[in-house]
């Protein structure tokens, strides 16, 4: 599948700083790239409505590591999936009275267009559900031959048995620390179906789910069927990155049970023999983005679409930046002013770097008088936050200071304002 364009990354003086990352499994900050090739696995939207505040705040801070990844000079493979077959997506289609194909095509495209409005760089691969099925079949007869797998009314099953290390990224052991019954009681809000009779253990994930009336199937050597999520994602990964790899990234409504799951599958058919990690090293998890009280959601219906806000005349930049304003990890409220301070803060760097200070400005600026910071340590500040867990709010900070006192001072040409513009550009991605 074909992801969106890239935007061009201008190329900035020296280098970046290693980025170290909070390890949702240890609770500790991690470098993220193991090596000069830098590998990240980010779980994408199931295509069933418009990409919403919450995705756009995920997918941003991932875009944040990606840049600064390049920055410090590494190579980037970065791999996202769609899952553009699942539970979710058919219901939509069935409540529409829609082709589920023609629902997901759709969807899919306005995430793509999304995303580039955004200036989010593309991933070096980005995979549905449904193009990855042999993929995903192979990767489920290694869970089989070794033992792994049980059939339950032809429906496979995943023994989470089979796996010691179970919970070692949510689990009591974890930093997480959840408990089996709160592993249990997540399971059944977020798509499992701890209550079905005959399962071996409640959490046992579905791997396989056999075909029923009116439902898409594909031929496999469980028989015909579709696959489960957790498998998916593990397959996708582990074939376009390997069996260890250095980041998987998502929504912190991931870490259980998706992540872990996942996690699980890749231990059990990955089996490293030198004994060497399986799957990720690090987890990065970014927090929720609520809205009128209550998280983001399709469920609930409370979104604030990236799609709509374009349509009405919103400048991307000034929804990047909006979400720039918050740590990535932290969760949050959109709100009306959030936006508003957010076009503000645009407007004060586009007139900085213009050396023109905005119509309606006044004492906006944040700097305040005095001498302008030099341009090249507003770079070294920028990078400095970045790698320390992609403090954008911090690095954003940073330009404000300048930009503060261009538009405060005496009205003479910003010194290196262009090093500023491409500062911004390609290490946060706001283009000015």
């Amino acid at each position: 599948m074909d992801a969106w364009r890239g935007a061009e990354v201008p190329d900035l003086p020296g280098s970046g700083t290693e980025v170290r990352l909070h390890d949702t499994a240890s609770g500790r900050l991690a470098v993220a790239a193991d090596g000069h090739r830098a590998t990240l696995y980010a779980c994408g939207i199931t295509p069933y409505d418009a990409t919403h505040m919450g995705h756009a705040a995920t997918f941003t801070a991932w875009d944040l590591l990606v840049r600064a990844w390049l920055d410090a000079g590494h190579e980037v493979v970065y791999v996202q999936n769609i899952t553009d077959v699942d539970d979710p997506l058919l219901e939509r289609a069935d409540r529409d009275d829609e082709d589920w194909r023609e629902l997901a095509l759709r969807e899919t495209d306005r995430f793509r267009g999304d995303m580039e409005a955004l200036r989010n760089l593309p991933p070096a691969h980005y995979i549905g559900a449904v193009e990855a099925i042999p993929v995903i079949d192979a990767f489920a007869e290694r869970l089989a031959a070794r033992g792994a797998l049980y059939d339950l009314d032809g429906d496979v099953y995943f023994a989470r048995s089979a796996d010691p290390e179970f919970g070692a990224l949510s689990g009591p052991g974890s930093a997480s620390g959840l408990s089996v019954a709160a592993m249990t009681e997540l399971s059944a809000e977020r798509g499992g179906d701890p209550a079905r009779p005959g399962k071996k253990d409640p959490l046992d994930p579905l791997v396989w789910r056999s075909e029923r009336p009116g439902e898409p199937a594909w031929n496999s050597r469980f028989g015909p069927g579709r696959p489960g999520w957790h498998v998916e994602c593990a397959a996708i990964a582990a074939e376009y990155l390997g069996s260890s790899f250095d980041v998987q990234a998502g929504g912190s409504d991931l870490v259980f049970p998706h992540h872990e799951m996942s996690a699980s599958h890749a231990r059990v058919a990955c089996a490293p023999v030198d004994g060497g990690p399986a799957f990720a090293r690090v987890y990065a998890h970014s927090g929720m983005v609520s809205y009128l009280g209550a998280k983001m959601s399709k469920s609930l219906g409370n979104l604030v679409f990236v799609s709509r806000l374009r349509a009405e005349g919103t400048d991307p930049m000034a929804i990047r930046l909006a979400l720039l304003a918050h740590h990535y990890r932290s969760d949050w409220e959109w709100t009306d002013e959030v936006l508003d301070e957010a076009q503000r803060r645009l407007g004060r760097w586009r007139a900085a770097v213009a050396h023109t200070a905005p119509s309606g400005t006044g004492d906006s600026g944040t700097g305040g008088p005095g001498a302008v910071p030099a341009a090249d340590a507003v770079l070294a500040t920028v990078r400095e936050r970045l790698a320390d867990d992609l403090d954008a709010p911090a690095a954003v900070a940073a330009i404000d200071a300048w930009a503060g006192a261009v538009l405060d001072g005496p009205g003479v040409p910003a010194p290196d304002a262009e090093l500023i513009r491409a500062t911004a550009d390609a290490l946060l991605g706001v283009a000015l």
